[in-house]
């Protein structure tokens, strides 16, 4: 996605040590932020600071950032780094719900219900590194070349990461013995966008 010209020039601004640029593109991406650390840490309080840590470790490299037009991917690194450093703050794996709003209409909520909760059972027994593509694949729309430059990986990580993760999600959801829509979903997901 090109930065607007907008974005660039607050980036530039803010680069060179601007406080109202920097503050402009803070009030822009916090709550992408939040609401992405959240699906990874799958906790309020933890997002919170995920978020608030990112912002200020944005601010202090920000003069680092060698090309204002990858400003967003940098700031989604920061943000995941972030969220494992959460994780390795409380010493226990960090959770992500994976919202399965893809699931087609049922008339049944109870079935709906009960297959979210195994579709998030699943998830959870991935280890983060698989969740953390997973969210940036299927929940923010990122290709694989484009996770592997958030995240500073080679392509065939990121690939063989979401590979694992689809394997270990139908796994997991065929261990559970009830391989309803949830199961069907991740089946036909093909591992993510190449």
């Amino acid at each position: 996605m090109e930065p607007s010209r907008r974005e660039r020039a607050d980036v530039e601004r803010a680069m060179a040590g601007d406080h109202d640029a920097f503050a402009a593109l803070a009030v822009a991406n916090v709550d992408r932020l939040y609401a992405l650390a959240r699906l990874i840490v799958r906790d309020v309080d933890r997002a919170e600071d995920a978020a608030q840590e990112t912002l200020i470790r944005a601010w202090r490299e920000l003069p680092r950032l060698r090309d204002p037009d990858r400003f967003q991917a940098w700031l989604r690194r920061l943000l995941v780094h972030a969220c494992y450093d959460e994780g390795r703050r409380i010493r226990r794996r960090a959770e992500i719900a994976l919202l399965a709003d893809h699931l087609p209409a049922d008339d049944d909520e109870t079935a709906r219900v009960m297959d979210r909760e195994q579709l998030d059972r699943a998830f959870r027994r991935l280890p983060l590194e698989q969740r953390v593509v997973v969210v940036l694949g299927h929940l923010e729309g990122l290709t694989h070349v484009e996770i592997a430059e958030t995240l500073d990986l080679p392509l065939g990580t990121v690939k063989s990461r979401m590979r694992y993760a689809m394997e270990g999600l139908r796994a997991a959801l065929e261990a559970d013995g009830r391989a309803g829509p949830a199961a069907i979903a991740v089946a036909g997901s093909g591992g993510g966008r190449r």
